[in-house]
């Protein structure tokens, strides 16, 4: 499984109405059900995201992968509220969770 889940990365990511929404980076995996979750694309098309920003699309949202991904669901245009935009900003995240990401010291 996890073999053929590593041949998505990469994969060009399509609309149902053929708009490119962007490519693979990453993938989101359930290790405790050994299944994929959802696609990571660290960059997405401006044209369906604000800014571009990196987005996680549902797994159940896709409908065929072969060359491509094409999606049986997307929305029409996603937008962020401000807090979720400062969050994505380098540096600029919630400081709760940036001291929770930090690596102790030994």
């Amino acid at each position: 499984m996890l073999e053929e889940a590593g041949n998505l990365i990469e994969l060009e990511v399509y609309t149902p109405a053929g708009i490119f929404v962007g490519v693979v980076n990453n993938l989101v995996i359930d290790l405790k059900n050994n299944k994929v979750n959802g696609l990571f694309l660290d960059s997405s098309s401006p044209v369906l995201v604000d800014h571009g920003s990196p987005v996680n699309v549902p797994f159940g949202w896709v409908q065929s992968v072969g060359d491509i991904i094409i999606l049986k669901a997307f929305p029409n245009y996603v937008t962020l509220d401000q807090k979720d935009a400062e969050r994505s900003l380098p540096g600029k995240g919630d400081a709760k969770a940036d001291k929770r990401r930090r690596v102790p010291k030994r």
